[in-house]
């Protein structure tokens, strides 16, 4: 490093947000990018550790002390260039990523780590402001053709890097827009959707094709696409909702996050209500809303009631409240159990937390949620006696996490393991010669930089298979 007592000298800076009257009106991204020169002090922080821990905590194995001192060094281009050995979309991490590379940068130990994913995020986002991210056509093509199934980020992944090894890679999508989850689940105030079009773009100029609207497993067997391909990698991702099976389920204004945010998203990109809403509207305006689930999901249903006009937010975690600042000494440097608050629950929210839901009432629509204390006891989570309350809702969001892929597995002749397809962890191969599968659908409900491991992996799997047919 060019600076060997940075960490020492120079505070801990990161991107601010802008004022919460403000953003609430708007669905536009409302992080506000460091100034290049501030973004470079920053990376002079970077200790340039003798084990960098922070290397082992990213999914993608980020190289973040090289890419931290080129940036000091001012060669950008350069730390681009070394950003996307690892990483085939850092505009994607560097917004929606938790970042546990920080939790295990060393500087955390004093609570003050390196800003790696504002650094990762205006790399990325300078790259394509100068102009460096160019799609990279393979010298020479194969003429090996290959299905991915699924456009998140594990197949986007997997579809680019055998599209750059030469072969002739197919994306089927049973939506109609590209990215998965990073279209239609995450919100556009944490990620607009431009960003995700133009590498699409670069991806279709390196030579990937795009099918949309295309549901492999239902509209389209597997064995048809077999027929045309010599193999198949399914990226279809892990979309089916935790449900919450207590009494007054059923009654209308109680949907899954993902009905709620979709929308939402759709409205957004311009489709006409019937097209964003064919079921019917789902409306927080003048509402008063409870989100179950404390994860990121719930976190993004706050942030969108709070711009419909929600009459007010609740937020109900059925864990125990985490403590305020981790024990290092015990968790470090792995991601540790705390007391975290997103932007959008500063937008306004009431939090609580150990709450079971006991059933839902109303008369002819939800109005309202029974609810209890909750402890652990004998490694089951039980009601607290005389603890019961009620919640007043007019609409109630389920986002309590995924249990598996939404995929037909049986039907494809596939075999399942808890929820989601069995294959290899290596070679992703599945139980049906010529077909793997890669990202959420594979591994379970995880984050967006271990769905671009998958993919990135998934695609060497694929590209040493074909070698040895």
């Amino acid at each position: 490093m060019n600076n060997p007592t940075g960490f020492l000298d120079i505070d801990r800076e990161d991107r601010r947000y802008r004022p919460i009257s403000e953003r609430l009106k708007s669905w536009s991204e409302f992080v506000e990018p460091l100034p290049e020169g501030t973004v470079a002090r920053q990376a002079q922080r970077c200790m340039d550790c003798g084990i960098p821990f922070c290397h082992s905590a990213c999914p993608v194995n980020n190289l973040i002390p090289d890419w931290n001192d080129l940036v000091t060094s001012d060669d950008w281009q350069a730390a681009l260039d070394r950003l996307h050995a690892t990483n085939n979309f850092p505009e994607f991490t560097g917004r929606v990523c938790p970042a546990p590379c920080e939790a295990a940068c060393t500087l955390n130990l004093e609570d003050r780590p390196v800003t790696i994913k504002t650094i990762e995020c205006e790399i990325a986002d300078r790259g394509f402001r100068e102009g460096w991210v160019a799609p990279r056509l393979a010298s020479r093509g194969t003429g090996r053709r290959i299905a991915i199934v699924g456009s998140g980020p594990a197949g986007l992944a997997c579809a680019q890097q055998l599209a750059r090894m030469g072969h002739n890679a197919t994306v089927f999508e049973k939506t109609d827009r590209i990215g998965g989850l990073l279209r239609y689940g995450i919100p556009d105030f944490k990620l607009e959707k431009r960003l995700i079009d133009r590498r699409v773009a670069q991806m279709e100029r390196e030579g990937v094709l795009f099918r949309t609207n295309v549901d492999v497993g239902r509209d389209l067997p597997l064995d048809r696409l077999l027929d045309d391909y010599e193999l198949v990698v399914l990226a279809v991702g892990a979309e089916r909702p935790r449900d919450l099976e207590v009494p007054g389920r059923d009654l209308p204004g109680i949907h899954f996050a993902m009905e709620y945010l979709s929308q939402q998203n759709r409205r957004v990109a311009g489709d006409a209500e019937e097209a964003a809403a064919p079921a019917g509207t789902i409306s927080a305006t003048g509402k008063h809303v409870v989100v179950i689930g404390g994860g990121d999901t719930g976190s993004d249903c706050i942030g969108t009631a709070n711009r419909q006009g929600a009459a007010s937010v609740t937020q109900l975690e059925i864990m125990p409240k985490p403590p305020e600042r981790e024990n290092k000494a015990l968790t470090w440097p792995l991601w540790p159990l705390r007391m975290r608050t997103s932007s959008s629950q500063e937008e306004g929210c009431e939090r609580d937390f150990a709450v079971l839901t006991t059933a839902f009432v109303g008369n002819g629509r939800v109005e309202g949620l029974r609810c209890a204390r909750a402890h652990w006891e004998g490694g089951q989570l039980r009601e607290v006696e005389g603890s019961s309350f009620e919640l007043k809702a007019d609409l109630v969001l389920l986002g309590m996490g995924f249990t598996g892929t939404t995929f037909p597995i049986e039907d494809a002749g596939l075999q399942g393991e808890r929820g989601v397809i069995a294959a290899d962890a290596e070679r992703f191969a599945t139980s049906r010669s010529r077909v793997l599968a890669c990202g959420d659908a594979r591994r379970g409900q995880s984050l967006v930089v271990w769905a671009i491991r998958e993919g990135r992996d998934c695609a060497a799997a694929v590209h040493e298979a074909l070698a040895q047919a």
